[in-house]
């Protein structure tokens, strides 16, 4: 059976760096597993490696997707699956990293077998919910389904449309595909490490990365993405920090000011992201203190360990 080794944690825990270090000791290729990080657009404001770290070891499903696109789990998991293969065949050690859960989740006990939904049903979705906005469109979703109605707040405006293409393209409640017995989207034993730092020293990095960005070029993207009039349904204008800057490029918030709410927003994220992580995914290993301080004597010799072992 083939091996794969999960990295999950909180954003800016350190799990990229990790991941690009196995990598290169153990000859792996680096799959990303960030529902933001797919998309083109946002290289810098997502956090996506540097063309030096990319340029160190393969990496897969980054920027793979133009921003006017949707990224299900299961379309993720399709791609992972695939890049998988393609390591594997070419006697490399997939190594999949981020900080979506439910990707990762999926990737690893699978996916209830929810039809795809044709795309002219997605569109007249997106076009019916941009008319009725958030709190109408919860209102009917909750007259042709009201199970999934009752599961989703009227501002969790994906999960609303998600729900409600399934019901019409299916005629079945998304509550009742989800209760399927769920499909493995890859034959494999995984290795799962999550990285949880200390939640202060966490936050700190957060803080730290973020006021880096903007250095680097996020306030270019967002006015580049912008300037694209996406629907503002699209996953991407949900990231991380867009939201704030594009409120201080159309003179609505001080660039400081900006910053210091995206800052914010991102603290918030990162502690529901520990609290996912706690509860919903068994980890062979969790990391707690610096990377630098167990890598050589903790985490490498267990890895190595791992991939010696014989599959019964």
């Amino acid at each position: 059976m083939n091996k794969v080794v999960v990295i999950a944690g909180p954003t800016a825990s350190g799990k990229s760096a990790l991941a690009l270090k196995i990598a290169e000791t153990f000859d792996g290729i680096v799959i990303n597993a960030d529902s933001m990080q797919v998309y083109d657009g946002l290289r810098v404001l997502t956090a996506q490696p540097s063309a030096e770290d990319a340029g160190r070891v393969p990496h897969r499903l980054y920027g793979v997707l133009p921003p006017s696109e949707v990224c299900s789990a299961g379309r993720w998991c399709a791609l992972a699956a695939e890049a998988c293969g393609e390591a594997r065949a070419a006697g490399r050690l997939p190594v999949v990293v981020g900080g979506t859960g439910l990707y990762l989740k999926a990737l690893m006990e699978g996916l209830s077998p929810v039809p795809d939904v044709p795309d002219l049903v997605r569109a007249e979705t997106r076009e019916r919910f941009a008319v009725m906005g958030n709190a109408a469109f919860h209102r009917a979703l909750a007259e042709i389904d009201p199970v999934m109605a009752a599961r989703l707040h009227p501002s969790n405006s994906q999960r609303l449309m998600r729900a409600w293409e399934v019901k019409i393209a299916t005629g079945r409640s998304l509550a009742d595909w989800q209760a399927e017995p769920a499909t493995p989207a890859l034959d494999a034993r995984f290795f799962t490490l999550l990285v949880m730092p200390p939640r202060e020293r966490l936050y700190a990095r957060c803080d730290a990365r973020f006021a880096a960005m903007i250095g680097q070029g996020a306030l270019a993207e967002v006015h580049a993405l912008l300037e694209c009039r996406l629907d503002p349904a699209l996953p991407i204008l949900r990231a991380l920090g867009f939201g704030e800057l594009a409120a201080h490029l159309r003179g609505e918030m001080a660039l400081e000011a900006a910053v210091a709410a995206a800052q914010q927003a991102t603290r918030r994220y990162a502690k529901r992201q520990m609290t996912w992580f706690r509860h919903q995914l068994t980890a062979d290993q969790i990391i707690g203190a610096q990377l630098s301080e167990s890598l050589e004597d903790g985490i490498l010799p267990i890895i190595r360990q791992f991939l010696l072992t014989e599959t019964e």
